[in-house]
């Protein structure tokens, strides 16, 4: 069974093609700027990396491009795109939809519902499903939702202090996301060890962030809140926010709610400290020549994961595993050093040269480190593949 996994964004389209039979990539490529007229379109099958500069008008355009690139006779991995089984898609926020389920019409109106919530993730899947709904109608289209790793949150978790009845009527409640991506650190976690009973503190820290508190490979805590704006900070979104500052924030700068909600979602985050950029590697040198608001936007993102973790050391009662994912969690070494830093008293003590040489997974903690900590490169796509295949199964 062959399944096709697309990750898109406004004007992009990424994607990673499957053989389920084994688990094994077959292939991966993506596209830039959907719309313009020059698309930077890429493709690797096995050894073969191709690139090339063409128009490509919108996303299904951008997925029959991609079916062109994997049947190519010469360096394509499929005969036909009749081999494919399914595109899965790793969707955002479903509103009263979660977990696994077939793209319909019901399910996009709901989605669009949600788009207030997620305005960078939700439209562009939106447009993109209705696309291929009507013009790719024999290929199955599956929604795998961030959500739906954290149905088992438990209530005492998902309950804001808000009027009760606004938690149905509005689905005013933490949702939690990056769910395909805790859900593959709770399995692979548990592969590694050789244990399926791991109390565990996933930190995906990336463009976006957020960690979550895993109980017997069961999401019970996400930082994340009701929407992607929320919980740590994040590249240029707010993150964790007094929704009674908007009044003064409007009257100070006379701008609408729409307006502030705007910045709030584009340009918040480490790019609203530091005011120059919102990817930690710029932020991080320009805080080594001195710039104080990008360190400052630095510090404040650790402590921040700091914090998040404290509270799950509690919630659960402690940790077996600590893992660090996500382009921030793999591959900055001194992130995660501060991060871990002075923990030794909760029996967290990272080794110095382990951190620094990770590659891959890796194990960086010390060997009298009561918690283990681990570097564990994510494979969210992977996760919604499967979750496609057992759909399909079932």
């Amino acid at each position: 069974m062959k399944i096709l996994v697309a990750n898109l964004g406004s004007t992009s389209f990424k994607y990673r093609l499957f053989d389920m039979d084994d688990q094994r990539q077959l292939a991966r490529g993506g596209i830039e700027r959907i719309g313009s007229a020059e698309s930077r379109c890429t493709v690797e099958t096995g050894t073969h990396h191709r690139e090339e500069t063409t128009r490509v008008a919108d996303h299904a355009a951008a997925v029959r491009q991609c079916l062109a690139q994997l049947t190519d006779p010469e360096h394509g991995c499929l005969a036909d795109a009749s081999e494919l089984a399914a595109i899965g898609f790793k969707a955002v926020h479903g509103g009263r939809y979660t977990g696994v389920q077939r793209v319909t019409v019901e399910l996009l109106d709901e989605m669009e519902k949600m788009n207030h919530l997620a305005p960078a993730h939700n439209p562009p899947y939106v447009a993109a499903m209705r696309q291929l709904a009507e013009r790719l109608p024999d290929i199955p289209l599956v929604a795998a939702f961030e959500t739906g790793f954290h149905q088992t949150i438990p209530e005492r978790n998902r309950t804001y202090a808000v009027p009760y009845e606004w938690a149905d009527e509005v689905l005013v409640r933490r949702w939690g996301f990056h769910g395909a991506s805790h859900r593959y650190i709770a399995v692979r976690t548990a592969e590694i060890i050789g244990r399926d009973d791991l109390r565990i503190i996933s930190c995906h820290l990336g463009g976006s962030s957020s960690l979550c508190a895993i109980r017997d490979g069961q999401s019970v805590a996400n930082s994340f809140g009701m929407s992607p704006q929320s919980g740590l900070p994040h590249n240029n979104r707010v993150g964790l926010f007094d929704p009674f500052a908007l009044p003064a924030i409007m009257r100070h700068t006379g701008k609408s709610l729409t307006e502030v909600l705007e910045l709030l979602a584009t340009r918040g985050g480490l790019l609203g400290i530091s005011g120059t950029s919102g990817d930690l590697r710029d932020v991080e040198a320009a805080a080594a020549s001195g710039d104080a608001r990008a360190r400052l936007a630095a510090d404040v993102l650790v402590t921040e994961v700091r914090h998040w973790l404290g509270a799950y050391l509690v919630e659960l009662g402690g940790a077996d595993v600590i893992v660090f994912t996500g382009g921030i969690g793999e591959n900055r070494a001194a992130f995660r050093e501060s991060v871990c830093r002075d923990l030794d008293a909760f029996g967290i003590v990272l080794d110095p040269q382990a951190n620094r040489e990770a590659q891959g997974e890796a194990k960086i903690s010390a060997a009298d480190s009561r918690v283990q900590i681990w570097v564990i490169p994510t494979n969210e796509e992977l996760v919604v593949a499967r979750q496609t295949k057992e759909l399909l199964e079932n």
